[in-house]
């Protein structure tokens, strides 16, 4: 196990196995919030579900493992490309290959901005403003409320799509490399695959964004 994560093979593929499960949790996260769509309590009473699961924290501790372990080992494989490289990152590239690979050599850059918006959402969201609302006598959460005072600021709006759009690059890039670490893609089902991560990232980003736009001409008045 130890050669195993010494290896740039191995080190390769539990970056993609971890950002895999990064990748099905940000659909997840994604669907549920849909319910804003639905009605204020629908979205608040799923909020409360959430957080009130005995096994929140287990589910919270194990996804933080993996966000981790991908961050890491995404750092120790860039910097350890960048190093073998030499002077060779300073050669003119093709240009048909340059464009072909703008979404790979920009990872790193899209991955950090990604991390500092995680965090911003992480505070702004989870310990923001503590709203409550009654529901016949449950008390909960009003998620809601907080969501729509955020939502109706357009210089977040702006930077909450902006996000997204490098998430779209980093799971369209990333979701077809996974399979192509693991010795799943070929020549044969590439391309099938490299649809598949597009549509994928497509759906899951655009059902981030409408969430903020939504919100923003609904109740802005």
């Amino acid at each position: 196990m130890i050669e195993f994560l010494k290896s740039t093979i191995g080190r390769k593929q539990l970056v993609g196995v971890a950002g895999l499960g990064l990748a099905l949790f940000v659909f997840t996260h994604m669907a549920g919030n849909m319910l804003i769509f639905v009605s204020p309590k629908a979205y608040n009473l799923y909020g409360h579900a959430l957080v009130t699961n005995p096994l929140i924290y287990v589910a919270e501790l194990g996804l933080l493992t993996i966000f981790v372990l991908h961050i890491v080992l995404a750092m120790i494989l860039t910097i350890k490309n960048r190093c073998s490289q030499g002077d060779q990152r300073y050669a003119v590239a093709p240009k048909v290959k340059a464009k072909a690979s703008i979404y790979a050599k920009t990872m790193w850059f899209q991955g950090l901005v990604i991390l500092a918006f995680v965090v911003l959402h992480i505070f702004t969201f989870k310990f923001g403003t503590y709203y409550e609302v009654d529901y016949d006598g449950k008390v909960v959460r009003d998620l809601h409320k907080l969501i729509t005072e955020i939502f109706v600021q357009p210089v977040y709006v702006i930077g909450y799509i902006i996000s997204l759009l490098l998430m779209f690059a980093h799971l369209a890039h990333g979701v077809s490399s996974v399979f192509q670490s693991l010795g799943i893609c070929s020549v044969k089902n590439g391309s099938i695959i490299n649809t598949i991560g597009y549509i994928y990232s497509v759906v899951v980003v655009a059902g981030f964004i409408s969430q903020p736009i939504y919100v923003y001409f609904v109740y802005n008045n």
